[in-house]
């Protein structure tokens, strides 16, 4: 047990180095942003950067974690599973830039700021190049922490140099994005090729072919889509339904409680690996009653020392001009226990095959966030979009509360347990 703690513990490590040093790179872009430019600049960077969010599993569209997981589980056919991963991404990436344009022209925003929301997010459709998603299936987390600090990193150091004023900066923002994006796909790529490549059998080409077919992979994108959109479309549907004033204290809000978060994003993606190899008696014990208590309890700590200090904690970062922004982190930081649950429990839905069964809480909760959306934020702005994230996680928890109880996968009947463990093999998943 020590060792595996041990094991846990140096892969956070491997993933936090290069995470922290992109998170810090991160805050000090909307930091030099909202303090030099101001709320409605920093808000067109937060929209331009949401909109690169999306693209992400969108090109993935379920390729990422089902790519991950055949890697984590046949690592001697990397070769094939990389190939037929990467040129349905490529075929993704290509698809959703008319979706940006779309979005883009519809933004309440002046003209020369759709031009540049579009720029930004498109360039962000290089992300296809990149070889993370296979890093990750191998356990090469150091490797996928440091790629991640090259793309805020490179932004960062764009935005410096050019030191242009106003609306200008925005461009050398997406010239960041750009080089960031390129050098990430460098990095991944060098590192594949040097990765020993022996000859896949045709029974693991059959495996691949399975896992990889449209039907499944689908059903994980569409989950992990609908995952992102009940977490992040507040702040898109803001840019539709406000001004850039709302986006911006909105944006510095949630861009504060997301680094409060971080640590315990790493420890959910370094499971991911782990929880794909987990039998079913393991699957049971990981979701126990002291393991979500705990979670839960910690995530309310957090919430409470967010709350009493969010005031200090926006005019440090950001200044005074962003304290209106101070009741929106007080409601958004008691989403933190609801988040600390829905993401333990979703990850391991996901990593032990449920694909149907997340794709189902998650579009409950994302439909719910949108129609309340809908109703509030036209009258309340970002306070409106606020309320309804506390909302919408009490739905979604529910929903996988619900779908965890009366999974099959989870408790199989009794004769199918004892033929999967007389075979040792994993049980059947729907």
């Amino acid at each position: 047990m020590k060792l595996v703690r041990r094991g846990l513990f140096q892969n956070i490590l491997h993933l936090g180095s290069g995470e922290l040093v992109g998170r810090l790179c991160g805050v000090a872009i909307a930091v030099w942003l909202g303090r030099r430019c101001g709320v409605v600049v920093l808000g067109v960077y937060a929209l331009a950067q949401s909109l690169t969010q999306y693209l992400q599993p969108l090109i993935d569209f379920g390729l990422r974690h089902v790519g991950a997981r055949l890697l984590a589980m046949h690592p001697e056919s990397g070769r094939t599973i990389v190939h037929q991963v990467q040129r349905r991404r490529l075929r993704m990436a290509a698809a959703v830039l008319p979706l940006l344009w779309l979005y883009s022209i519809s933004a309440q925003l002046p003209g020369e700021m759709k031009i540049v929301l579009f720029s930004f997010s498109a360039v962000g459709a290089l992300y296809a190049l990149s070889l993370d998603w296979a890093a990750w299936g191998q356990g090469r987390l150091y490797l996928v922490g440091l790629a991640r600090s090259v793309v805020p990193a490179s932004i960062l150091a764009f935005v410096l140099v050019g030191r242009a004023p106003g609306n200008r900066v925005l461009w050398w923002a997406a010239a960041g994005n750009a080089a960031g994006f390129l050098l990430q796909g460098a990095i991944f790529w060098s590192w594949w090729r040097r990765q020993p490549m022996p000859p896949v059998t045709a029974a693991a080409l059959v495996v691949i072919r399975e896992s990889l077919a449209w039907r499944r992979t689908s059903i994980m994108g569409l989950a992990w889509l609908c995952n992102l959109a009940f977490n992040t479309i507040d702040l898109l549907m803001l840019g539709l339904l406000s001004n850039p004033e709302q986006v911006g204290l909105y944006g510095a809000a949630y861009r504060i409680l997301n680094q409060v978060l971080i640590t315990y994003y790493l420890l959910t993606q370094v499971l991911y690996p782990r929880f794909a190899r987990h039998r079913v008696e393991e699957r049971a014990r990981m979701l126990g009653v002291r393991i979500l208590l705990l979670l839960a309890l910690a995530g309310m700590v957090l919430a409470w020392l967010l709350s009493v200090s969010r005031q200090a904690v926006i005019s440090v970062v950001f200044g005074h001009r962003f304290l209106a922004a101070c009741p929106l982190l007080l409601l958004l930081a008691w989403s933190i226990p609801f988040d600390f649950l829905t993401s333990y429990l979703s990850n391991a839905f996901l990593a032990w095959g449920m694909e149907k069964k997340v794709l189902r809480c998650t579009g409950i909760a994302a439909a719910s966030n949108i129609v309340l959306n809908l109703v509030l934020i036209p009258v309340y702005g970002a306070r409106g979009a606020a309320i309804n994230t506390l909302l919408s996680y009490a739905i979604f928890l529910a929903a996988l509360g619900r779908a965890g109880w009366t999974a099959r996968e989870l408790f199989p009947p009794p004769a199918l347990a004892a033929m999967d463990a007389i075979a040792g093999a994993p049980p059947c998943t729907g």
